[in-house]
């Protein structure tokens, strides 16, 4: 088919259509300063980062392959379609369609305001003008599509977690921009195509094309089209140059912070936290001066989606915290402030309502990363949450019961203000003798950790484990009365310098003995092993007369040292045969707990699954599984403080478990793989009422039954 422009030339549309020579100046004018607003507005949100604190590691390194990540996951929009493909197709077609438009404005002006004064000709004409027509055409029309499903999502269906305390007129003009935006252009090419009588070539802008006729139909005169076009220009042109100088100054920003924020994220973030300097003199949040510049650009990136909120076990408990608020809460006050350079006079968190986020509020906290996890553009908040922390174990105001815990840790050195002498106990009714570790070479370092040790109910646990260790005939020991909590709750509640304590004691121990795998029973301790003591700096904090070690290197810095879950150790064992499991030995209908710090803070999932399934149990996934699991209550000091709430989460998980599974009530086992996890849910199975439904059972547990009925 052969397009023909209606002057007899190549296809092509005049680009100032019923604009003068006076219209074009002016349009230039106001195109240049809404560039000088826009570059002004960035070049001030740069500076406001440059007046945050230095981070703790450079987030910059390796920046070619940090932003090549970025694209790829901002430009495949992988993380708006977890837990939400509506999200994900809205925010892609909004996406893309904006950024098609711009790249063909861009081309446009490229055309006009580069080629054509220098060549004499114009590029934007014949074959590549059709194609480009078309594809503006096709992209623009799925950017008005976006934008209407995300009004049908917020005015219509009015989903809960995209309203909250911070929403604002700001977050309807942006929307009800866009839409203008992508209808006005749309509305703009029809009256051209109307006013120059339906060229046949512009056939190829279907949505112009197909508008224009509607106008023609009911009414409108090419005359009239053309007596309309210059007014709905203007208020276009004007219209989207207002749109590019707001940018910086408004919610728009975060399509470049959001961006900015995936570049520079911590892969790792959450699982290991920041350090803190050995300078006693420093300070953790007295003021809003004191968080880091990404900490501030985390608040830029916000986009108030919710999708944080939506998934916090504590706000869905009924406990005072909404991780999107703090956010938002922090940012509001620093803008607040911006210009007055003294930080502030409020305090950023204390008790009773006088400060800028409320000491409850991160007592509430889980630690369980599940915020961070449902973030699409890698907001940490734990980083945040954890420096507010530390400014109240600072002051002295965390709950009583984490002092009384803190008091027993620096005491006794574990959490329950035993006798370390008495650590070991929980291995008496065991038919063989733990090796000790610090006087024999062993294969696996078995560090049990304190609820084990001391929690009755959990030295089962750690029974049922040695009994596997003894049955695949491995060389395993533990450090008796040297092993110490691990730190990884109470570094989280922010009491780091006793965490410091506690690993470089451990880390001296370490070096003491001779094995090969450190093998953890707690997720908490596996990961604070694995993920956070290789980050310490013990040499900056070894010649502190209040620090008991003197070890002054990295510990396992390069990874030399194999730190694992005792899933991920036994699961080798099984699929090695060492405890000549059939597979059929078990016929239990159970369910599976995927423990925060396993599942989310180390992608561990298959493990755990794996060794259930070699029982002969039937596995059955409730909803929230995987990464979507839903915290059992116990991170972040849970265990130990005493709430309010609503429903609290581990009775939420085990009402999950028997009635949203394939087979409901059917679920004879609720399974685990954390002994935080198993005391709070035994807790929950009693005040939920559900200890005649479903039995609480550690996969240790249900693997020592497999081999006692093979037996």
């Amino acid at each position: 088919m052969t397009f023909i422009a209606q002057s007899g030339g190549e296809p092509t549309r005049p680009t100032f259509y019923q604009i003068d020579l006076v219209g074009e100046v002016i349009f230039y004018y106001l195109a240049a300063v809404a560039i000088i607003i826009f570059l002004y507005g960035a070049y001030d949100r740069v500076q406001r980062y440059t007046r945050g604190d230095e981070d703790w590691f450079d987030r910059l390194d390796g920046i070619v392959g940090r932003m090549i990540t970025a694209v790829k996951l901002v430009g495949s929009n992988r993380p708006l379609f977890d837990r939400d493909l509506y999200a994900g197709v809205m925010h892609t077609f909004i996406l893309w369609g904006f950024l098609t438009l711009l790249m063909g404005t861009t081309i446009l002006a490229i055309d006009m305001d580069i080629y054509r004064p220098l060549t004499g000709e114009s590029f934007w004409v014949g074959d590549f003008y059709l194609s480009y027509q078309f594809v503006m055409d096709a992209m623009g029309l799925l950017f008005v599509v976006g934008v209407g499903m995300a009004m049908y999502s917020r005015y219509e269906v009015r989903k809960p977690r995209l309203w909250g305390k911070h929403t604002s007129l700001e977050d309807d003009l942006f929307i009800w921009t866009l839409f203008i935006l992508g209808v006005g252009g749309f509305l703009l090419e029809a009256l051209g195509i109307l006013g120059r009588g339906f060229p046949g070539h512009e056939t190829v802008s279907f949505v112009g094309y197909f508008i224009a006729v509607v106008l023609g139909a009911g009414g409108m005169t090419p005359e009239g089209a053309q007596a309309a076009y210059p007014v709905v220009w203007w208020l276009h042109a004007i219209h989207a140059l207002a749109f590019v100088a707001a940018i910086p100054y408004a919610k728009p920003f975060h399509m470049l912070s959001s961006f900015a924020n995936v570049v520079t994220r911590d892969e790792k973030s959450g699982a290991r936290l920041p350090g803190v300097p050995a300078d006693l003199d420093a300070t953790n949040a007295e003021s809003i001066d004191d968080f880091t510049w990404k900490e501030i650009l985390d608040q830029d990136a916000c986009t108030k989606c919710g999708r944080c909120s939506s998934v916090c076990p504590a706000k869905a408990s009924g406990r005072p915290l909404d991780p999107r608020d703090v956010i938002l809460d922090l940012k509001a006050y620093r803008e607040s402030l911006d210009g007055d350079g003294d930080g502030g006079t409020k305090p950023i968190i204390a008790d009773g309502g006088t400060s800028v986020i409320d000491s409850s509020t991160m007592e509430s906290c889980m630690s369980c990363m599940a915020c961070m996890d449902a973030c699409p553009v890698e907001i940490e908040h734990l980083n945040s949450f954890t420096r507010m922390n530390r400014q109240l174990v600072d002051e002295g105001a965390v709950d009583s019961n984490m002092q009384d815990v803190f008091q027993d840790v620096m005491q006794k050195g574990n959490t329950f203000g035993e006798a370390q002498r008495d650590r070991a106990d929980w291995a008496d009714e065991l038919a063989f003798e733990p090796t000790d570790a610090r006087e024999q070479e062993v294969e696996y370092l078995w560090y049990v950790g304190d609820y084990p040790s001391f929690d009755e109910r959990n030295k089962k646990v750690a029974r049922s484990l040695a009994r596997l260790f003894e049955e695949a005939d491995v060389e395993w020991g533990i450090l008796f009365d040297d092993e110490k909590y691990d730190g990884n709750d109470i570094r989280r509640i922010g009491e780091e310098f006793l965490y410091l304590e506690l690993a470089g004691h451990h880390v001296e121990t370490f070096e003491d003995c001779e094995f090969e795998q450190i093998v953890c029973t707690d997720p908490h301790s596996y990961n604070t092993f694995k993920n956070e003591y290789p980050e310490v700096d013990f040499e900056e904090f070894a010649d502190d007369p209040m620090m008991p070690f003197e070890y002054d290197e990295q510990w396992n810095e390069s990874g030399e040292i194999d730190v694992k879950h005792w899933t991920q150790v036994v699961e080798e064992l099984v699929d090695a045969g060492r405890l000549d499991l059939a597979g059929d030995e078990l016929d239990y209908t159970v369910t599976y707990h995927d423990p925060c710090h396993l599942g989310r803070y180390n992608d561990e999932y298959e493990a755990p699954r794996k060794l259930i399934r070699a029982t002969g149990a039937d596995l059955y996934e409730m909803p929230r599984s995987r990464k979507d699991s839903f915290c059992c209550g116990g991170g972040g000091g849970g265990l130990w403080m005493e709430f309010e709430e609503e429903v609290k989460p581990s009775e939420e998980r085990l009402r999950e478990a028997l009635e949203d599974t394939e087979v409901g009530d059917a679920v004879e086992k609720f399974v685990v793989a954390c002994p935080m996890c198993t005391t709070m849910f035994e807790d929950g199975r009693k005040t939920g009422d559900f200890e005649e439904d479903i039995e609480i059972v550690d996969v240790a547990e249900l693997l020592i039954e497999a081999v006692e009925t093979k037996e």
